[in-house]
């Protein structure tokens, strides 16, 4: 089987969200320890005057597992917020896209005593 390498690192599920002009990208990548993070990516187009060409301006985020519990409750926390208390008259389940995430290689089974799931509320 052939694994996707990024900077010695195994990929092992991708998924990617388009929104407009920017690209989000949620990968879980592995460490060299057999340990497992995540890293969030805001992928932007951007015309170039001076070539006249397109690049794209990455943002990264990496998230490791003793914060996925607080990084999730504050996310959530937060959309919450919005969809509740600023914008109640929205439905936002009119924005929703489905589709299937994709998985780059043969995910690795997860620790035991791991139950993290990433969800939206």
């Amino acid at each position: 089987m052939e694994e996707n390498k990024t900077n010695g690192r195994d990929e092992i599920f991708s998924e990617k969200v388009k929104a407009g002009k920017r690209t989000y990208f949620f990968d879980v990548k592995s460490t060299r320890a057999n340990d497992f993070y995540v890293t969030i990516t805001e992928s932007k187009k951007r015309f170039n005057p001076d070539n006249e060409g397109f690049s794209y301006e990455k943002h990264k985020i990496f998230l490791y597992k003793e914060d996925f519990n607080r990084f999730m409750e504050a996310l959530n926390n937060t959309l919450n917020h919005v969809k509740n208390e600023l914008m109640p008259g929205v439905d936002f389940s009119s924005f929703e896209h489905h589709h299937e995430p994709k998985e780059v290689v043969e995910s690795t089974p997860a620790k035991q005593g791991s139950d993290t799931e990433l969800r939206w509320d």
